[in-house]
């Protein structure tokens, strides 16, 4: 169980990256909601997709062609710190991520472990 958590926490952030913690920075927190892609997949593997919904909930898509249901939860936007609540069966997992940027198109923050990604918007068609 230990296991399968800690993949779902690494693939539930990976691809969010920050360069310097900008303290009490507030956000244009409208500019975070929609869907979100890592800019720079590992490779051979597909991009992972993030949803943040005006709500206040989070969903995390399965990748292209894979298996499962979306993993859910709620998000908070405090700041420059973005947390995140998701629940996983009887567990809860909760992570504060500082963003360093966050523009129309760009998200760039680091996780609580100092892990540094970036998530590209996903265009509306």
């Amino acid at each position: 169980m230990r296991v399968l958590l800690s993949a779902v926490v690494m693939m539930a952030f990976t691809g969010l990256v920050a360069a310097e913690e900008k303290k009490d920075e507030k956000l244009d927190a409208k500019k975070l909601i929609g869907k979100w892609e890592t800019a720079k997949p590992k490779k051979d593997e597909p991009a992972e997709v993030i949803e943040f919904t005006e709500k206040g909930e989070l969903i995390m898509h399965p990748p292209a062609g894979g298996k499962g249901e979306p993993l859910k939860g709620t998000y908070k936007l405090e700041g420059n710190k973005l947390l995140v609540t998701l629940k996983l069966g009887d567990d809860v997992v909760k992570e504060t991520m500082t963003i360093s940027k966050l523009t129309d198109d760009e998200l760039v923050s680091k996780d609580s472990k100092g892990k540094e990604d970036t998530l590209k918007k996903i265009k509306a068609k």
